[in-house]
């Protein structure tokens, strides 16, 4: 029997069923069963997820129940997984990513053009406030908890007069409809591996690990990848003001990096192209590049 570990919100068992009917296709024979476990991160639903402590808050128990045999995958958004994992683990498969980009969220389909002044902005990504504030400095950013249906239900209460979610999850529970608008990447550039999961497994699980790693996608894992280490070198964790987001393309990698201040008014903004055998290369020199054109300054500030 394979067992996976997921947390127990809607979004995190959508994600690991889908992990489950993926290895279940390709390996009809396996016995794969899933198992809820809850995390810090699931269990404070109060505080705020903007501090450098709540680095890492949805995967720790996940992590502890792999590396103590009570399962034997973990499934994560990789955006959620800090850049550096557990002794003992490793990421054995990154499957093909879903939609990237970010997405508004109003409760009468209203567009970003058509928010009044002083608009409430709910968000609890300090890396979106900073790009909304950019965008639109007269907006008032809320920060807001809880899944995808808790956030969407204080919407309709009338207790923000938008919210930012990510359209992979909109897309994953069925909720495309709610979506009023999508940012452009020129507007919004994501997280580091938004729209992507992550498959953890044991290094002394070999049999495992070869199980996920059938679940692996090339041109996913080469992007996301890049984007970690471009992530590890600003060292920044999973709620700081940076973005990012690679693609792969006919054996050629591209990858747009930002750092903002939290009020949008300062950012540095650059690019790289490279084959993709040296896309962690590329990730890595163009974090330098922002690093030194005044991203370190803006960082430091926090």
């Amino acid at each position: 029997m394979l067992v996976i570990g997921s947390r127990g919100s809607d979004l995190a068992l959508a994600q690991t069923r889908w992990i489950q009917k993926r290895i279940l296709s390709l390996f009809p024979d396996l016995d794969v069963s899933i198992r809820i476990v809850k995390t810090s991160g699931d269990k404070d639903t109060t505080s705020s997820i903007r501090t450098g402590s709540s680095v890492g808050v949805f995967v720790k128990e996940l992590e502890r129940a792999l590396l103590e045999n009570e399962i034997d995958m973990a499934v994560h958004s990789m955006k959620d997984l800090p850049t550096r994992i557990q002794p003992g683990l490793k990421i054995a498969a990154i499957p093909e990513r879903e939609e990237v980009r970010d997405a508004l969220v109003t409760s009468d389909k209203s567009g970003f053009a058509s928010l009044r002044p002083n608009s409430r902005i709910g968000t609890g990504s300090i890396r979106r406030q900073a790009q909304m504030l950019a965008l639109r400095p007269d907006l008032q950013i809320v920060d807001v908890r809880g899944n995808i249906n808790t956030r969407l239900e204080k919407l309709e209460k009338g207790k923000y007069d938008a919210i930012i979610l990510a359209v992979a999850g909109l897309n994953r529970l069925n909720l495309q409809n709610r979506v009023s608008e999508i940012f452009t990447l020129e507007q919004m550039l994501p997280a580091p591996g938004q729209g992507a999961l992550a498959v953890e497994t044991r290094m002394d699980d070999p049999e495992n690990a070869n199980v996920a790693a059938a679940l692996n996608h090339e041109p996913t894992s080469i992007a996301v990848t890049a984007e970690r280490v471009f992530l590890k070198r600003m060292e920044g964790g999973c709620n700081v003001p940076v973005a990012v987001h690679a693609r792969v393309e006919d054996n050629r990698i591209s990858i747009d990096g930002l750092v903002i201040s939290p009020g949008g008014d300062k950012s540095i903004r650059e690019s790289v192209c490279d084959r993709q055998e040296s896309a962690d290369r590329a990730a890595a020199l163009l974090a330098d590049r922002i690093l030194e054109r005044g991203g370190r300054g803006i960082l430091n500030d926090l």
